[in-house]
């Protein structure tokens, strides 16, 4: 990635969290009007084969929810999370890291043609990277309790770790192509605080 970075210096989106913001702003107001029947936009393989090509661009721009409000402060966060994203890496490693996970959610649904991809796992790790970067970002639930966006984080983990153990092949699927392009970009730092801490216990026992 290094090279990659190197090679291609300039290349990349600027600001394409704000795209991606505003898209699916616009595609939530269609919707709302009635304009628009959102279930057209999901990835759904067998449907693309069948000529329906729109959907591999249309689900990135599918709203978060269909509450006002909830689209509001998830759109919100999202630019939040993503905006400090680019700002730690650039523009051209944070395209990379969407684009990975946007090519292997893909990939994934197209291994299972026959069922609905979203956006949301590209979401996920963007929201999982915000918090390995920024574990003691602190945002207000419900604009009263305070918690640092690493416990959330935790939370999320625990979540995948379940639907690993007790989910069917196809959700184990999905989990794992969630956390995909976040274990491309952040294993070797995991790595190394997993062996730093290893060394600091052993030094401890001693």
């Amino acid at each position: 990635l290094d090279r990659l970075e190197r090679k291609f210096r300039g290349a990349g989106i600027s600001n394409i969290t704000l795209y991606i913001v505003l898209g699916q702003a616009f595609f939530y107001v269609a919707a709302y009007s009635g304009r628009l029947d959102v279930s057209r936009m999901l990835m759904v393989p067998a449907l693309v084969l069948q000529g329906e090509w729109w959907r591999l661009i249309a689900f990135i721009f599918i709203p978060p929810s269909a509450s006002l409000i909830w689209v509001f402060f998830g759109l919100y966060f999202f630019y939040m999370m993503g905006s400090a994203l680019e700002g730690h890496w650039g523009a051209f490693r944070y395209n990379v890291f969407l684009l990975l996970g946007y090519v292997i959610t893909v990939a994934v649904s197209f291994v299972l043609p026959n069922t609905a991809a979203t956006n949301i796992f590209i979401g996920a790790s963007v929201f999982l990277a915000f918090a390995h970067l920024y574990p003691d970002f602190t945002i207000y639930l419900f604009f009263i309790l305070p918690v640092k966006i690493k416990w959330l984080a935790l939370l999320t983990w625990i979540g995948y770790g379940i639907s690993l153990i007790t989910g069917g092949w196809h959700t184990r699927v999905y989990v794992l192509a969630s956390v995909a392009n976040y274990l491309i970009f952040f294993g070797r730092d995991i790595t190394w605080r997993i062996r730093s801490g290893q060394r600091k216990m052993t030094e401890q026992a001693r």
